[in-house]
């Protein structure tokens, strides 16, 4: 029974823990549990897309969305420490490509960790918010922001991007239960995978991401995995709330970054 009343918890986290937009963490972590018939009703509002139309409008603007064509390794450092991340372009070329592009921009430098939950089990440590590099900046606010693209002034959404394992392509838009997909994803919540997070609405990912503290296995299918810690998950694993990145670098596989031109 614990580990029911455990999980149901962790359940109701994840609706505060992976918002982007409009509330702030203290007041989404106490949502009820319609939250989560809100988050599954959102998400039948668009329709899935196949990876072969992603030079189509059918998610507007993807064609113009950074992609990455195969892998790269960002080393992310934290408090002098550094994390070893395999970012998979190969399975999630869009979520990837987003992420080794705002990180050559040098967009999570400075950046803090601004949400990081252990109890009652190791759950996430999420950051990426650009509004956390200004001390100024209230920790009410955290949580709620997202990557400006200086071009245009807009916020940068990415689609959500889920991959069936054993399938050519991912799902564009939907999670797998919205799109009738029963198999698991390819790349699955293991403990050390980097994920990114997101509101209710699938397509609302811009630049936050979390990285699993431990196997999340209920969120496969829901959120988009794009890599894993290859080394430094001890540094992970240390990571508290209001840590700040201190830098993130790509070392290998820069090539690999195709951005519109």
């Amino acid at each position: 029974m614990q580990l029911k009343v455990s999980k149901f918890l962790v359940v109701l986290l994840i609706v505060g823990a992976l918002m982007l937009g409009g509330c702030s963490t203290q007041q989404v972590t106490s949502n009820s549990p319609t939250s989560t018939a809100v988050e599954t009703s959102a998400t039948t509002t668009t329709e899935a897309t196949s990876v072969s139309e992603t030079t189509s409008e059918s998610v507007p603007g993807m064609k113009n969305l950074p992609q990455l064509e195969g892998k790269a390794t960002v080393v992310m450092t934290v408090k002098g420490s550094p994390i070893t991340i395999e970012v998979d372009g190969t399975n999630a070329p869009i979520t990837a490509g987003n992420f080794v592009d705002l990180v050559q921009k040098g967009v999570y430098d400075g950046l803090v960790f601004h949400r990081v939950v252990r109890d009652p089990q190791p759950f996430v440590a999420q950051g990426g918010d650009p509004q956390s590099k200004d001390p100024k900046i209230p920790a009410s606010r955290l949580g709620t922001g997202g990557y400006i693209d200086p071009k245009t002034g807009n916020e940068r959404y990415i689609p959500l991007e889920i991959k069936p394992k054993g399938e050519a392509s991912p799902i564009y838009s939907k999670t797998f239960e919205a799109a009738g997909v029963t198999k698991p994803p390819q790349l699955q919540h293991k403990q050390g995978a980097i994920a990114m997070a997101r509101s209710q609405q699938p397509d609302s990912a811009s630049s936050q991401f979390y990285f699993a503290l431990a196997d999340l296995g209920f969120l496969d299918g829901n959120y988009a995995v794009f890599g894993y810690v290859t080394q430094g998950f001890d540094v992970v694993n240390k990571i508290q709330q209001g840590d700040r990145i201190d830098s993130a670098k790509v070392t290998q596989g820069a090539e690999n970054l195709k951005t519109p031109g």
